[in-house]
């Protein structure tokens, strides 16, 4: 198939498109190479894809209201996966609008591409931010998420709402992936286990937010790929039980569905910077901190329904897949 990925440059974009090259299709991946994090890192993964046979690289802005209609008309892809967001919470506090414009501007870009284009199924990225202030746990889709606590989750929020009514008016089959802390080989420098690694490394302090007091579903990196493959292959259609007078929000009369991917195993910091310590041989000087505003707590998945509609359950242990980052770190910085 003619596949076209959005933020293909990135960590997940990255993986995504190799499994997808691996199993013989076409792809056009599409990134603005943008500077939120170090470019260096992005065209490292670009170098490898586009050593590959089928693959494709534009570098195009996907808020680009009229460079991305003629993507869609020249490229004519078949299925998409969307996956570049501007992410992170605390880069909100100061650039808020980078949100709008990646996250709400660019998915609309999508969508009408999408719409225009009669792709057969939009898979996109959602996040488990969306959850915001709940905490029953574990965190399901057929809950309520009405309260996020960052400006990304309410984006991603705005995400999934903006997805259904296509999929409603435009009969657009849609699938939204909450994803639970993706990490591993490639990942993004901003996230806590490379800072972390690159501290310890550097005999520096790390900083230790809510005094070490998180839960987190980490979901390795080749998990969440299978996720995204998967449900790729797995065209939504219409819930004939969903029910207008008790709403279920993770299905629909219309073809869209809702999943969580993570591991569905929530680790403590605390354990999660143990294990970086035992794969680095070296301890951490940890500095204690409050709770940032805008991060939460807990994070849990319940992945029933994705196990249910795809048959996959993640599966990698946090030991494991910190072993396999550690590995990819020292061998990528030669350290």
């Amino acid at each position: 198939m003619r596949i076209l990925i959005t933020g293909a440059a990135g960590f997940i974009g990255f993986h995504v498109s190799k499994s997808l090259l691996d199993r013989g299709h076409e792809v056009t991946g599409v990134d603005n190479l943008n500077d939120y994090y170090d470019v260096r890192l992005k065209l490292a993964r670009l170098e490898q894809l586009t050593a590959r046979n089928g693959f494709r690289f534009i570098k195009q802005d996907i808020a680009d209201r009229t460079a991305m209609p003629e993507l869609f008309s020249e490229e004519r892809p078949e299925r998409v996966v969307h996956l570049a967001a501007q992410a992170g919470v605390r880069h909100a506090f100061d650039h808020p609008h980078d949100y709008i414009d990646a996250n709400i501007v660019g998915f609309m870009n999508i969508l009408e591409g999408c719409r225009r284009s009669e792709v057969q199924h939009l898979v996109f990225a959602s996040t488990s931010a969306v959850y915001g202030a709940n905490t029953s746990m574990p965190f399901s889709v057929h809950q309520n998420v009405e309260h996020p606590v960052s400006l990304y989750g309410a984006t991603k929020k705005a995400n999934e709402l903006m997805a259904h009514s296509y999929a409603h008016l435009f009969k657009l089959p849609v699938t939204g992936l909450r994803f639970f802390t993706v990490y591993g080989p490639w990942g993004r420098p901003d996230m806590s286990l490379f800072l972390f690694t690159k501290k310890i490394l550097a005999d520096e302090p790390i900083d230790v937010f809510n005094y070490g007091d998180h839960l987190r579903d980490f979901t390795y990196i080749d998990d969440a790929v299978e996720g995204v493959v998967r449900t790729l292959d797995s065209i939504p259609k219409p819930d004939p039980r969903w029910d207008g007078k008790a709403p279920d929000p993770a299905s629909s009369s219309a073809p869209y569905r809702i999943f969580n991917v993570g591991n569905s195993g929530p680790v403590s910091l605390l354990h999660f910077i143990e294990c970086i310590e035992n794969a680095l041989g070296k301890t951490a000087d940890k500095t204690m901190l409050p709770l940032q505003p805008g991060d939460v707590q807990r994070t849990f998945a319940d992945i029933d329904e994705l196990t249910k509609a795809v048959g996959f359950k993640p599966s990698t242990s946090i030991e494991e897949g910190i072993q396999k980052f550690v590995s990819w770190y020292r061998h990528y910085y030669n350290i």
